[in-house]
Order: structure tokens, then C-alpha cells, then sequence
């Protein structure tokens, strides 16, 4: 897993790359704070190599709660900048600073 930032000189923005090795999965999606939790609006697209690989802009010097759904499952980010309780998921989510 990993997770790529790219600030913009030109605005407050951040590209971030969200990468996650997943040979044997049908669907990844990225969901999150910055989209509403839904799935359908960051669908990650698989490589020839098993990973799959999505790029989100979002606002710099926020923070955003996320997980990944893999063929259904919510995943973590092992690299992720620190990890907050959600009490509504009854879970941890992953959590990104930009």
C-alpha cells in the first residue's frame, strides 16, 4: 500500500495517488471525508502488475478519514498519517494530512 502527495505551486491543492497491491480483487475503491464515503466516486483502476492505482485532488492543509473497500471489505492504509476511531464504523479509519 502506499499513498503518494503532490502539492500544487499554482493553488491549494494536493494531488494524492492512492496505490494498493491487490492481485486476486475484482473492484477497489477509496472512500472517505472527501467523498462521502462513496464508493462510486473514486474507483481505483487495476494495472497489468495486480495493483490498482487512483489519483484524488484535494484541498491542502486538511485532513481527511478514509479506508479502502476491496471486493466489498474495508481495508486500512498501512502507511496512512495516523488512524482515528470512528464510533458510527465501530472501526479505525485511516487518516491522511495534507
Amino acid at each position: 500500500m502506499a499513498i503518494k502527495k503532490q502539492f500544487l505551486k499554482s493553488k491549494p491543492v494536493c494531488k494524492v495517488t492512492f496505490s494498493l497491491p491487490a492481485e486476486e480483487a475484482k473492484k477497489v475503491s477509496v472512500v472517505g471525508s472527501f467523498n462521502d464515503w462513496n464508493e462510486k466516486k473514486a474507483v481505483l483502476k487495476k494495472l497489468k502488475n495486480g495493483t490498482f492505482k487512483g489519483t484524488v485532488d484535494l484541498e491542502a492543509g486538511s485532513s481527511y478519514e478514509f479506508k479502502y473497500i476491496v471486493d466489498g471489505v474495508y481495508v486500512n492504509e498501512t502507511e496512512a498519517d495516523a488512524y482515528a476511531w470512528n464510533d458510527y464504523a465501530g472501526a479505525e479509519n485511516s487518516v491522511l494530512n495534507l
